[in-house]
C-alpha cells in the first residue's frame, strides 16, 4: 500500500542523548540503529524526507508540565541527583546529566512532527523517538520524562484545531496522554493496550 503525498521523519543523531544508562530497558541504540537500517534499505530519501528535530522550548513544556517539574528535570540534569518527588531517580526514571535538554529535543521532534502535518508540508510525519506517553503533568514515569505527545496535541488546539483524535496502540496504557486531556471535550483518546492486571501502569481507564 502507497501513501499520497510526501512523508516526512523528523531526526538528528543527538536525539539519543535520552539515555537513562547502560542496563535500562530502553536503550537508544534502538533508535540509531533503525535509522541505519532505513538509510541502507534505501527507506528514507526520496518520498520519505529526513528533516531536523528542534529544540522545544521551555513555555512550549509548559503548555502541559507544571513548573515545578520543568525545574526539577533541570535541576537533575545539572546536578546527577534525584529528584523523587516528581519520578526522577527511580528505576524506570534514572536521573542523567543533561536531562532537560535531551527530553526537551524529543518533545521539539515532535512538534516539528505535528507542524509539518498541520501546515501541509507532509501528509505524514513522525518522531521515532517519541510517544512518551506516561509522563504527568507533575511527574515523570514509565521512562517518559516530559509528555512529547500532550504537548504536541496542546499545539494543534493552539493552532485552532477543534477536534483531535489520539490512538495509542502501544501495549501500555497511554495514561499521561489521557490524564491530560480528561476534561478537553475537544479531544478524544483511544488505547489499546493489554490487559492492565500484568503490564505498567496497571491502569486501563
Amino acid at each position: 500500500m502507497e501513501c499520497a503525498g510526501p512523508s516526512t521523519v523528523v531526526f538528528d543523531p543527538t536525539l539519543t542523548d535520552y539515555d537513562f544508562g547502560p542496563h535500562h530497558p530502553m536503550s537508544p541504540i534502538r533508535v540509531d540503529l533503525t535509522m541505519q537500517l532505513a538509510h541502507e534499505l534505501g527507506v528514507t530519501g526520496g518520498r520519505l524526507r529526513v528533516v531536523p528535530a528542534p529544540m522545544a522550548d521551555d513555555d512550549q513544556i509548559a503548555t502541559v508540565h507544571d513548573a515545578a517539574l520543568i525545574e526539577a528535570v533541570q535541576r537533575a540534569g545539572r546536578t546527577g541527583a534525584a529528584e523523587l518527588q516528581v519520578g526522577l531517580g527511580s528505576d524506570d526514571n534514572p536521573v542523567f546529566l543533561g536531562m532537560h535538554e535531551a527530553a526537551a529535543h524529543v518533545v521539539g521532534a515532535s512538534l516539528e512532527a505535528f507542524r509539518q502535518v498541520w501546515s501541509g508540508e507532509s501528509l505524514h510525519a513522525a518522531n521515532i523517538t517519541g510517544g512518551l506517553h506516561h509522563a504527568m503533568p507533575d511527574r515523570a514515569s514509565g521512562f517518559c520524562v516530559y509528555n512529547d505527545v500532550a504537548i504536541g496535541i496542546r499545539w494543534l488546539l493552539g493552532q485552532g484545531a477543534e477536534r483531535i483524535a489520539y490512538v495509542d496502540i502501544d501495549v501500555h496504557h497511554g495514561d499521561g496522554v489521557q490524564a491530560a486531556f480528561w476534561n478537553d471535550p475537544r479531544v478524544l483518546t483511544i488505547s489499546l493496550h493489554e490487559h492492565p492486571a500484568t503490564l505498567f501502569p496497571g491502569t486501563d481507564r
